[in-house]
């Protein structure tokens, strides 16, 4: 008994000093970032909810089933098995030791032997997804690729042992007369039947060993965890308590003003992350808690149609480096004046940056809320402001932006162009908006100057104006949200931009402002306020499905076929407007929804977002050619959306596979007009022969 004392005692020492010494110097590494903007303390009713839905009830896991399952059961049972950990460490002082008060009830002996069952089949099952997803025979197409497959082999190997060693240890102590739990623990019941035959000197001897081998398994196994990625076990907690609640996408992280009125001579402002030690607490926190399981990789449409981005492989890469410069970052020595080689070109491959669309597909997927899409945007900030070091061909759409208010460069004198073929006056605010307009329109840079999109619009124009809501524009005083050059980095520009539209909106009285841009409302009702903008904003769908369902605007047959909605990503997964859209669809009596195999929360990018509509796509297949490739299978006859950039993307590759007349790109509203025509083909919908402006121009 005191040999067995002596070293169940000391292994735990032993190993309690390892584990503990590496996680007090992760603690020092993690609290060495910059504060994390917003505060992640605050509003602790939604991430104590979080911690209830994501952690306890594993909820995003479960959204993928099978493996889903098996996890649940793995967190859940290792729960569970902190009771027989106890019974363990008692069971070294005292051979018939068991936990006060509950220590003999069956109930608690059938849980335990319940979970350590359960974690056995999970065990299997997640042998059996690895063998199937091996990137060894799968290469790209697993979501294992990259990841680091030998240490989860070696997770599963140190849980079975902790698992066989419980049950061995606990049948031993059945046939010495010493368990406390009756058939109620039937697995520890069950193998005692198959070791009865060994006699009780035998099986007294098994106690010792397996008990033995079960408390240097478990805390072998802590410092296992603490030096691998499995860290997750400990900081996915903490992870998604600190996560931008209720979700981690629509803004972007806030960042500093950027008039440098404060900034001294001697002072040098780092904009933007060039080096491991430009990150936040947060992202550095994101970084060490990856799971390598690569849901977000198997979802990013970068990564799917042959681009280098993996959204998993970059956070790896970025975790390496902070690990591996973890002295200088713990001791500021950037701030000392070392010459620190930039993060682009030696450990992030620019290509790799510059391919995310910021669809949000990773952060949705991520199981412990990691927010890829901030650190890769604060990447590219500091390699516009900082390196003047980006895509040539985004120069132009910069230039624009910032000479002429939109990526075109076509100036404010066109933006109310659109509005010359609607057969009623639409007011453009000269001074303040009159009392009697409800809305401000605010039209957009592609739903005022691009051809395609400037059909949606006007067909929005002329449903509100049937339902008789009042709305007004703002016309050549409109400008560019700023959406596309803060996704490409160029957070200056962005906050001049801002600024001046909020300038302008505030001037005029604006209260109430409809978008039909999801880029545009997502700006505007997310990352406006926090420059002080106090709007309410509206997407052109969720108007359009209030007027219906209130018999204000009421779908005819004009129009009958079958349509697939395209869901944008700036208006579903980023702002959780998924329903709208699909509600006026719904609505017309003669037209055929059905879905498209990623749809949703699992919906797939057109390409543009991210700023990527305005830079060249030469690696890998062009994204909206998968996308509308998938949409063309469906077989409908009318793909729609809700979003300008959404319509050019798809309309481009509709035309690309040479389907333009059989298959229709329209914007919801333009699909509600026609329904609402006496003949089908009459209105918004109607083709329109015209020279649009390209993209890259």
């Amino acid at each position: 008994m005191a040999l067995r004392i002596i070293l169940g005692l000391g292994i735990t020492v032993v190993m309690f000093a390892i584990a503990g010494r590496r996680f007090f110097w992760l603690y020092q590494l993690l609290s060495s970032g910059h504060s994390a903007v917003p505060s992640r303390f605050g509003d602790v009713p939604k991430r104590a909810e979080a911690e209830v839905v994501e952690v306890a009830g594993q909820k995003k896991l479960l959204k993928w089933t099978i493996p889903g399952i098996a996890h649940f059961f793995t967190m859940w049972g290792f729960t569970i098995l902190l009771l027989t950990i106890i019974e363990a460490y008692g069971c070294l002082f005292q051979e018939d030791f068991h936990i006060p008060g509950i220590g003999t009830w069956n109930w608690i002996g059938f849980l335990e032997d319940f979970f350590a069952v359960a974690v056995l089949l999970s065990l299997v099952t997640f042998s059996i997804i690895r063998l199937k997803n091996n990137p060894k025979t799968k290469d790209r197409n697993s979501r294992f690729y990259g990841s680091h497959t030998g240490a989860a082999w070696l997770v599963l190997l140190a849980i079975f042992g902790v698992i066989a060693s419980l049950l061995l240890y606990r049948a031993a102590q059945v046939n010495t007369g010493n368990f406390p739990f009756g058939w109620g623990a039937f697995a520890s019941h069950g193998l005692a039947k198959l070791l009865e035959p060994l006699g009780t000197g035998v099986n007294s001897v098994i106690v010792t060993v397996a008990l033995l081998l079960n408390i240097a398994i478990i805390t072998g196994f802590l410092v296992f965890v603490a030096y691998s990625k499995h860290l997750h076990i400990f900081l996915a907690p903490i992870n998604v308590a600190a996560s931008r609640r209720p979700r981690a996408l629509g803004a972007l992280a806030s960042t500093p003003d950027m008039t440098l009125e404060d900034v001294g001579e001697d002072d040098e402002p780092v904009f933007g992350a060039g080096r491991i030690e430009d990150f936040s607490w947060k992202q550095m926190l994101d970084m060490a808690t990856c799971t390598e399981c690569g849901r977000c990789q198997s979802q990013c449409p970068a990564w799917n149609t042959g681009k280098p981005l993996s959204p998993k492989i970059l956070i790896m890469d970025l975790r390496d480096n902070l690990f591996a410069n973890a002295d200088r970052v713990m001791a500021r020595n950037r701030e000392a004046g070392q010459e620190v080689e930039s993060l682009i070109g030696s450990v992030i491959d620019p290509d790799v940056l510059w391919s995310c669309t910021t669809c949000g597909a990773c952060v949705e997927q991520c199981p412990v809320d990691i927010e890829h899409i901030d650190t890769i945007v604060d990447m590219r900030r500091y390699q516009v402001l900082m390196e003047s070091d980006f895509p040539p061909e985004a120069n132009l759409m910069l230039r624009n932006v910032e000479n002429q208010g939109d990526p075109w460069g076509l100036g404010g004198s066109k933006r109310t162009d659109w509005t010359a073929d609607l057969d009623f006056e639409v007011p453009v605010v000269a001074g303040t908006i009159p009392d009697d307009i409800e809305y401000l329109y605010w039209v957009g840079c592609a739903g005022s100057l691009d051809e395609r999109a400037r059909k949606g619009t006007q067909a929005t124009a002329r449903m509100l104006k049937r339902a008789g809501v009042t709305f007004a524009i703002l016309g050549p005083k409109e400008s560019c949200t700023g959406d596309p050059v803060r996704r490409l980095g160029n957070e200056y520009l962005y906050q001049e931009q801002a600024q001046k539209n909020i300038e302008t909106m505030s001037a005029a009285g604006v209260k109430k402002v409809i978008a039909s841009c999801p880029h545009c409302f997502n700006a505007l009702a997310n990352e406006y306020p926090d420059l002080g903008a106090d709007f309410e904003v509206i997407h052109h769908s969720q108007l359009l499905s209030h007027l219906v369902a209130e018999g204000k605007l009421t779908p005819g047959g004009g129009y009958k076929g079958t349509v697939t909605y395209h869901h944008p990503c700036y208006l579903g997964r980023h702002n959780r407007i998924f329903d709208e859209p699909r509600s006026v669809i719904d609505a017309i009596p003669g037209a055929n929804q059905v879905e498209m195999k990623r749809c949703r929360e699992k919906g797939f990018c057109c390409g543009a977002g991210g700023s990527r509509m305005w830079l060249e796509e030469n690696i890998g297949t062009r994204i909206n050619m998968d996308r509308t490739g998938e949409a063309i299978d469906t077989g409908a006859d009318v793909v729609s959306t809700a979003c300008p950039y959404c319509m050019i993307m798809l309309d481009d590759a509709v035309k690309a596979n040479a389907r333009q007349d059989d298959v229709r790109v329209m914007d919801v509203s333009q699909l509600l007009e026609e329904s609402m025509n006496e003949l089908a083909g009459v209105g918004a919908s109607a083709p329109v022969a015209t020279e649009e402006p390209a993209a890259d121009e």
